[in-house]
């Protein structure tokens, strides 16, 4: 019987150890910064804003989530959308340390980068067309973040307000 309560004490701090803390992301509206997206975040994140002429240049980072996204903001020059997101694609395939594409879908892309068998690292990039705008989301580009990380910023970026 006392066998039984202590396998059950180990499954519960098991489960209480597995936090994701994407779940407790709440909706972060951009407009005030130029962009008219909404996406999830940490409730503290840090967002900086550059307004260049050509593009906005938008930063969401929290450290302690491992929370950090970046999205360049212009004007459209195709309503491709898989056009955009092919070029996307053949610049990261372009990067000195990319090693493969772990997952994609028809707006975005996971991928892996690898310096060597032991140093790797996520980033992702996801692409949406509004209007005359084209948005590409993507990893902050400091930084080294585990495919877990990737994959919650990645539907954190995906998030649609209902």
């Amino acid at each position: 019987m006392y066998k039984n309560y202590l396998w059950l004490l180990v499954i519960v701090l098991l489960a209480n150890c597995e936090k994701d803390p994407s779940k407790n992301w709440k909706p972060k509206d951009l407009i005030t910064y130029g962009i008219p997206i909404t996406i999830l975040s940490p409730d503290s994140v840090i967002v900086r804003a550059q307004d260049y002429s050509w593009m906005k240049d938008v930063t969401l980072k929290n450290d302690e989530d491992k929370y950090f996204v970046q999205i360049y903001a212009s004007n459209a020059t195709t309503t491709d959308l898989a056009r955009v997101k092919s070029d996307q694609l053949n610049t990261v395939k372009d990067m000195r340390y990319f090693s493969k594409v772990v997952r994609e879908d028809e707006e975005g892309f996971i991928y892996e980068s690898a310096i060597d068998s032991t140093n790797t690292s996520y980033g992702f990039r996801y692409v949406q067309i509004k209007g005359d705008k084209e948005y590409v989301f993507q990893t902050g580009l400091v930084g080294t973040f585990s495919l877990e990380d990737v994959e919650n910023m990645y539907k954190a970026v995906k998030y649609q307000p209902k």
